[in-house]
């Protein structure tokens, strides 16, 4: 156990962790690397260039004569994939904290630091792409000086790219984090912090070690969940699954027991044995909240099942997601699905296209509300269509976040008129070093949905890092919104929008639908309403077939004739008709600008 040392990468989205996790691995010989990247293995993540998923992996490495075991976990760096490193930092005693040389310290550094801390892990600062010709290491060093208090020693200058400061990294990671603390002769105690679907073996857990020893063949218990089973593969994670005979207190593996329902396992349960079992679960994690709701519907309504199949594997690999059944008259039946923010419910769309072949419909999102009745009764409301009849409510109470944005002090003007805007209201603002300033708002959640992220990032040159928590509930003048085509309500287009917002938005709301929804033979009126209220109309007009084409000359009453036949006709088709909205009207309405 002394010579196991367990650390995670922490930093903001885009600053080289995978990079140099890459060099690390690189370095130790545990792999070799033939091209790209070698830890974000998922086609979306290198598409992207971001890390979706937290991965483990181990590395042997000798450090004067003596033989070290390395878990290393890499970890998202975005705002959205924010619960992810939470769980990566229950399962290690350190952490290497890295700042781009170019950009310095920014919102998610400052956000996952705090996550550390909280978790009383050893830091190490390291300044990484210090081989930039734009890389200001001496400021930085400043930043980051200020924001732990270390001495400046203490912080390593390297480069993902060169491979510089590696070999200090790795002497760094051996000296200064402490090694994991236990008792093997205990009760095994194991914290499960991730876990896969593999189609031929059932579901894998990924789990660390805090007491105890394990063997194959042990008879295992979940203690959340009560279920028993018997261990039949367990072994550490390199780049493939390498099985071991035994693994003991400290360590950081893997566990195959033929389970095949994925409700059985769940993130943060606590492994222990059923002879001699623990007598309590390990602590240390929080229950996920979703802030945006979406409803998401197959577009076969026979998919339903396979939807359902899909998400729930889905969800063992992506613990943030929740979701239950729904349904809708306008689209069938599908699920309510929570998402931590608007990147994460885009990536689990693509991920169920790709990885289970899923054609699938998303609603416009939306934040959780609370409204209360006449008698003082508290209901939760997750989509528009669940709102109780107007005249029942007697107010609504939607949720607020304390956000803070780092920024250069060249965009603090339009920054503060993007928040206004959006409704928020100005706290504080403090000057990080030299011209960084951070600013601190009380936002409204439902108006950071749907674009403030990529608005912020436009207006600041991608400069701007932005990074949010919950802040309770505050009454708000609120209102639902319908779009009613030829007089039906489309329940999935709906929206809850603040009054003083609804006029415009439902306006353009109409504008857009009326370029998007295809003509037919007869008129189709487009029609925002607030309650029984209409507030903005457009009419998509009638193709119309020229029947008086053939009257040359002759009578205007022979015209009339025809025409009044064919007026008949629209209207007798009117009744009948009715108007399919295509998938783009959906989309349309997150991208109103």
């Amino acid at each position: 156990m002394k010579n196991i040392r367990n650390f995670c990468i922490i930093a903001h989205i885009d600053h080289g962790k995978s990079t140099l996790a890459d060099r690390l691995l690189e370095f130790t010989k545990t792999i070799q690397i033939t091209g790209g990247q070698m830890l974000d293995d998922m086609e979306l993540e290198k598409e992207r260039g971001i890390t979706i998923k937290s991965h483990a992996i181990q590395m042997e490495y000798t450090y004067k004569d003596q033989k070290y075991i390395l878990n290393l976990i890499d970890t998202p760096g975005h705002v959205d994939f924010s619960y992810e490193v939470s769980r990566s930092i229950a399962a290690c005693e350190g952490a290497l904290l890295i700042v781009d040389a170019s950009q310095g310290v920014q919102a998610q550094t400052i956000s996952n630091l705090y996550m550390a801390i909280g978790h009383d892990l050893e830091i190490i600062p390291i300044i990484n792409k210090c081989d930039m010709i734009n890389a200001m290491p001496e400021e930085v060093e400043d930043e980051i000086v200020e924001l732990l208090g270390c001495k400046r020693g203490e912080i390593i200058r390297a480069s993902g790219k060169t491979g510089m400061g590696v070999e200090e990294i790795l002497a760094g990671v051996i000296e200064r984090i402490p090694h994991p603390k236990g008792d093997e002769e205990a009760p095994l105690q194991a914290l499960i912090f991730d876990s896969v679907f593999n189609s031929f073996r059932g579901i894998i857990a990924y789990f660390k070690i805090t007491n105890g020893v394990i063997r194959p063949g042990d008879k295992v218990k979940f203690i959340n969940t009560g279920k028993e089973y018997a261990a039949d593969e367990i072994g550490v994670l390199k780049m493939q699954m390498v099985p071991r005979k035994e693994l003991r207190t400290g360590d950081v593996g893997y566990i195959i027991s033929g389970i095949k329902t994925s409700r059985e396992v769940k993130v943060g349960d606590t492994i222990t044995h059923v002879a001699r079992p623990a007598t309590e679960a390990i602590s240390g994690f929080e229950e996920v909240k979703p802030m945006v709701f979406a409803g998401i519907y197959p577009i076969e309504a026979e998919d339903y099942e396979n939807l359902r199949s899909s998400l729930e594997k889905l969800q063992l690999n992506d613990a943030s997601l929740t979701f239950q059944p729904e349904s809708s008259l306008a689209l069938g039946f599908g699920f309510r699905c929570g998402f931590l923010g608007l990147l994460h419910m885009e990536i689990v769309q693509e991920r169920l296209d790709r990885e289970f072949d899923m054609n699938v419909i998303a609603t416009v999102p939306n934040v959780s509300y609370q409204v209360y009745d006449k008698q003082g009764v508290m209901t939760e409301v997750h989509n528009p269509g669940g709102m109780p009849d107007q005249t029942l409510i007697d107010h609504i109470e939607e949720p607020y976040i304390k956000a803070s944005v780092i920024t250069t002090t060249d965009y603090i003007g339009p920054i503060m008129t993007l928040c206004l805007g959006k409704r928020g209201e100005l706290l504080k603002q403090e000057y990080i070093s030299g011209n960084r300033v951070e600013i601190y708002y009380n936002l409204p959640l439902g108006e950071i949905v749907i674009d403030f992220y990529d608005k912020l990032k436009s207006i600041s040159k991608g400069y701007a890092s932005f990074d949010y928590h919950m802040d309770g509930f505050r009454p708000s003048k609120l209102v639902k919104l319908d779009i009613l085509l030829n007089g039906e309500p489309v329940d999935a287009l709906s929206t809850l929008t603040h009054f003083d917002n609804a006029q415009d938005f439902g306006r353009r709301m109409c504008e857009k639908l009326k370029e998007l929804i295809p003509r037919q033979q007869f008129d189709i009126a487009i029609q925002a309403a607030i309650g029984s209220k209409i507030i903005a109309r457009e009419t998509v007009k009638a193709v119309r077939k020229d029947v008086t084409a053939k009257c040359y000359g002759g009578d205007i009453s022979r015209k009339r004739k025809l025409l009044e036949k064919q007026k008949k006709g629209k209207k007798r088709m009117k009744q009948i008709g009715n108007v399919e909205v295509p998938q783009k009207a959906f989309l349309a309405v997150l991208k109103l600008d």
